[in-house]
C-alpha cells in the first residue's frame, strides 16, 4: 500500500461554451487498521500521514488508554489492501480491551463509528476544568494561521485540518480527509510530545459536530475553534463539559457561543 497522500488524476473542464483537459490532485484515503494485542479494534478510512500520532490520539479518545503512556509498542505495517497500525499495551489494558472490544469500520465522514447504543452515543463526559486564557485578536486569527500550514490542502482543496492554539501561535497541524481524524492526530501529537492539552485550544477547518467535542474533552482542552458553525447538539454538549466553543472564526471575526470567560478582550456572544 502506497503512502502517497495524494493522486493526479486527469479530466475535462466543461462549461463557459468551450472543453480543456485539467490535471487535479486529489487526496488519497486509505483502510487505516487499528489494532491491539494483535487483534483489530477499528477500521477507519484516512489519509495516510502522521498515523503514530492517529492511533495514539484515537486510544486516547475512544478510552483504549488513559495515556500515551500506556501503549507499550507502536508499529506502522503496509499491506496490500491497507495499512495496519499494531500496538500492544501495557499492563492490565490488553485485558480491560478484550472484554470491552467492539467491532469498527469507519467511513470517512463519521465520528461515532461503531458505536451500538443510544447510551455511547452519547456517553457523559468529564468536565474539562482547563483556563487557557487566549486573546481576541489570537483567536480570530487562528483559522488563517491554520490555513497557511495546509500543504495538502493546498494541492488537492479536499482535506481537513486541526491544530493547537497557545499564547506564543499554532503548533501541531495535521491534515486529513476526516475532521475527525485530523484532530484525533493532534491530540496524538501532543500526547507523544508530553505536551498538555489543556494549556491551549484546538482549532478546526471544518463545522464542529458532537464527536469533535466529545475528544476535546476527553483530551482535556478547554476551547475549541473552528471556521463554520456548530451543530445545537454540540453547542449544547459543550456548555455541559464546560468547554468555550468559538465558531464561525473567518474574515477577522468569531462568535464565542459557550464559557466566554476564556477569552480577553471583547468577543461576541451569541
Amino acid at each position: 500500500m502506497s503512502r502517497d497522500t495524494s493522486f493526479r488524476a486527469t479530466g475535462l473542464r466543461i462549461g463557459g461554451g468551450e472543453t480543456a483537459p485539467v490535471t487535479r490532485a486529489l487526496p488519497e484515503e486509505v483502510p487505516v487498521a487499528l489494532s491491539y494485542e494483535g487483534s483489530t479494534q477499528a477500521v477507519m478510512m484516512a489519509t495516510p500521514s502522521d498515523l503514530e500520532d492517529f492511533a495514539v490520539g484515537f486510544s486516547l479518545t475512544e478510552g483504549i488508554v488513559a495515556t500515551g503512556d500506556e501503549i507499550a509498542e507502536l508499529h506502522v505495517q503496509d499491506h496490500e489492501t491497507g495499512i495496519d497500525v499494531q500496538m500492544w499495551l501495557a499492563g492490565d489494558r490488553g485485558a480491560e480491551l478484550s472484554r470491552r472490544r467492539r467491532a469498527m469500520a469507519g467511513p470517512v465522514g463519521c465520528g461515532l463509528c461503531g458505536i451500538d447504543s443510544l447510551d455511547q452515543a452519547m456517553r457523559p463526559l468529564p468536565r474539562v476544568t482547563a483556563r487557557p486564557v487566549l486573546d481576541t485578536d489570537l483567536i480570530i486569527g487562528a483559522t488563517d494561521a491554520l490555513r497557511a500550514l495546509q500543504p495538502l490542502h493546498d494541492e488537492t482543496r479536499a482535506v481537513h485540518a486541526a491544530g493547537f492554539l497557545t499564547p506564543d501561535g499554532l503548533h501541531f497541524a495535521r491534515e486529513d480527509v476526516g475532521r475527525h481524524n485530523a484532530l484525533d492526530k493532534v491530540i496524538g501529537a501532543l500526547a507523544r510530545s508530553g505536551t498538555e492539552a489543556a494549556k491551549g485550544a484546538f482549532v478546526m477547518t471544518s463545522r464542529v459536530s458532537i464527536e469533535l467535542v466529545q475528544k476535546c474533552a476527553l483530551a482535556g482542552c478547554g476551547m475549541l475553534i473552528a471556521v463554520s458553525a456548530p451543530t445545537a447538539r454540540a453547542l449544547r454538549l459543550a456548555e455541559e463539559a464546560g468547554i468555550t466553543l468559538v465558531a464561525l472564526s473567518r474574515n477577522g471575526q468569531a462568535e464565542v457561543f459557550t464559557h466566554p470567560d476564556r477569552v480577553t478582550g471583547e468577543p461576541h456572544v451569541a
